[in-house]
């Protein structure tokens, strides 16, 4: 499943074996890994690599796994700092914690 997200026009894939979401620009991947915890995702790390930096990627990362569970009718724990950040600055996510 592949999806753009408009704002950043990023070719976004779920890679279910590796259990995250990831971006390819210019040969490197940024990535949103997560864990399948019954009726929640964990939300673990966000890594985006140097080169892709200042671009809104991890940004796009985190609003496409959120809108993954909002679909999926799961609730989100973001052990991952960034996702924490991501889900107080943007309070139409507070309802998936």
């Amino acid at each position: 499943m592949s999806t753009q997200d408009s704002k950043q026009n990023l070719d976004i894939t779920h890679n279910e074996s590796a259990k995250r979401f990831e971006t390819n620009i210019d040969g490197h991947t940024g990535y949103i890994s997560y864990q399948n915890n019954g009726d929640k995702l964990v939300y673990d790390h966000t890594i985006v690599p140097e080169q892709l930096g200042g671009r809104g990627v991890g940004s796009a990362l985190v609003k496409h796994a959120l809108n993954y569970a909002r679909e999926q009718n799961k609730k989100v724990m973001p052990q991952c700092s960034f996702v924490a950040s991501y889900i107080s600055k943007h309070p139409e996510y507070q309802d998936l914690v």
